[in-house]
């Protein structure tokens, strides 16, 4: 198989920056902060929609790759602008790339490091193609505002990866990768209405927005990425010890220090934005790896372990050794 590399990273925020103080009282705002480790999160402006922001991301992570040119495009995103058609063609025609394979896929959380394996193989196919990846979310369209299950969680956001196949010589970016399913939890986190299963008009309001059974989410959370972390690093011919850094889905401070309790890692080498972003779904984890390079928390020879879990239910992870001359294009730029 073709060995890839990571040629080209970008994100961005909407700058609209929504604090704790204005959707929740106080108490609650308290609560979310010390407990989910959430103190902000980004929400787009009326009319602006997940293509927008898959376009911003996308034209950022290219121009990070040094070309403007894809021979395909994989958008990850659980908020398509519309259930039909896809949202990667018009991403792909808006950053003048009109005529390349576009898809999208549907894996929560999970979806980029998903979108990142099948450019792996769109890659071992054609050695000389160039993929990029987006995870893009609208988070704020699919949640009850009154809801404090799910309200104060999330954020909205896109981030971007331009993967290119290795040159001679050149020392590839990813490892083993490993990536899962359970659809028996898939009322876990889910959306009733919308679909073919319950169309919209025969739905409440409340069956249109995003239900998590947060319970269940936390326990499989945690099981599923720690499983799918110590896998992926024995697969490799790692040791957790050898795991320089392990980036963990940004959906709650909570299971991330489980993660790493289970596992026995130390949280301070697990990066984290969840602070100032929110659970940003099919975003986060493109998001957290542009912030951790452009923060200068991921260096060059670093050994690393990307990990997630989300709906349906998914999880994926890879391991990864961060490349050199890489230099991610973000927006805002981190403080």
């Amino acid at each position: 198989m073709t060995q890839t590399v990571l040629c080209g990273l970008g994100s961005w925020l909407p700058p609209t920056v929504v604090d704790n103080s204005e959707v929740m009282t106080a108490e609650t705002a308290d609560f979310v902060h010390r407990r989910i480790g959430i103190a902000r999160r980004h929400r787009v402006s009326p009319g602006t929609a997940t293509v927008d922001l898959a376009y911003e991301a996308g034209s950022r992570a290219l121009a990070s790759s040094g070309s403007p040119h894809a021979d395909a495009l994989i958008v990850a995103t659980t908020t398509p602008d519309r259930i039909c058609p896809a949202t990667a063609p018009e991403v792909a025609s808006r950053l003048g790339l009109t005529g390349i394979p576009a898809f999208d896929i549907n894996a929560g959380c999970s979806g980029f490091l998903y979108g990142c394996k099948l450019a792996r193989g769109l890659i071992s196919s054609d050695p000389s193609s160039r993929v990029l990846v987006i995870g893009a979310e609208c988070a704020s369209a699919m949640i009850n505002p009154e809801d404090l299950n799910t309200a104060p969680l999330f954020g909205d956001g896109a981030g971007a990866a331009v993967l290119r196949g290795a040159g001679e010589g050149e020392a590839a970016t990813f490892g083993a990768s490993v990536w899962g399913s359970d659809g028996t939890l898939a009322d876990i986190i889910a959306i009733p209405a919308g679909g073919s299963r319950r169309r919209t008009p025969t739905a409440s309001e409340d069956e249109l927005y995003l239900h998590m059974r947060g319970g269940d989410v936390l326990r499989n959370a945690v099981r599923r990425m720690s499983d799918a972390a110590l896998k992926v690093v024995s697969s490799t011919g790692w040791t957790l010890e050898e795991v320089d850094v392990l980036l963990a889905h940004q959906a709650n401070a909570a299971i991330t220090r489980a993660v790493a309790a289970r596992l026995g890692f130390p949280v301070h080498k697990m990066p984290s934005n969840i602070e100032t972003v929110g659970n940003t779904a099919a975003a986060s984890v493109p998001l957290l790896l542009a912030h951790a390079a452009a923060e200068g928390t991921l260096k060059p020879g670093q050994r690393a372990v990307i990990v997630s879990f989300g709906s349906g239910v998914t999880w994926a992870a890879s391991t990864a050794t961060w490349p050199a001359n890489l230099t991610a294009v973000i927006h805002p730029e981190r403080p």
